[in-house]
């Protein structure tokens, strides 16, 4: 298996050079890439004759806020894809960071890969990370009126409105959150002769 990962490395360094960055640990290779590259980056992958990276199989958003317990340094937010070649039965993950953390923008690869195009409105959702040339960027999984995005690590726990359906009004309701915060302790019990005979 680690041959098939050298040779993928080498083909990479081959094409790429110093313009990436490369790292081959747990049984995968990873790329990362400058924001200004990326495009460019992912099309060779594709078009490559040494690479052939046919299938765009996955892409999500990274927030590395506490990432390492705090000692992350780097930029905070990431695009993250995985990419096939079946016709060298590779795999590879690519990651590239957004510059700005307050406003993070990468480049769309709906034009390359279109199966990428609900994957990028998902970590736009999810993440708030917004991909440039995206043809339909919207929210995906959470309601139009959702205020921020859960999977940022400073997304409060609990939230402050909860919707539900008011059936006087015959449509949708914002509200305050209802729950209380309250402790749960379990209750042990324990039987005098457990595991005697």
């Amino acid at each position: 298996m680690s041959t098939k990962l050298d040779s993928l490395q080498a083909a990479l360094v081959q094409t790429f050079g110093e313009r990436v960055s490369l790292v081959q640990a747990l049984g995968e290779v990873t790329l990362t890439v400058k924001a200004a590259d990326y495009l460019e980056v992912m099309k060779t992958l594709r078009d490559h004759p040494a690479l052939k990276f046919e299938q765009l199989i996955d892409l999500c958003g990274v927030d590395y806020a506490t990432y390492g317990d705090g000692a992350w340094d780097g930029l905070r937010f990431a695009a993250v894809s995985h990419l096939l070649s079946v016709a060298n039965n590779w795999r590879l993950r690519v990651r590239v960071f957004a510059p700005d953390d307050e406003m993070p923008i990468v480049a769309s690869v709906v034009d390359i890969w279109r199966s990428v195009n609900w994957y990028e409105r998902e970590a736009f959702d999810l993440y708030g990370i917004l991909f440039e040339g995206h043809p339909d960027l919207r929210r995906i999984l959470t309601d139009y009126g959702f205020i921020g995005h859960p999977f940022r690590k400073d997304f409060p726990v609990s939230g402050y409105v909860e919707m539900r359906y008011d059936a006087e009004q015959g449509r949708v309701v914002y509200q305050p959150v209802t729950i209380e915060p309250r402790e749960n302790v379990p209750r042990v019990i324990r039987e005098d002769n457990y595991g005697v005979k």
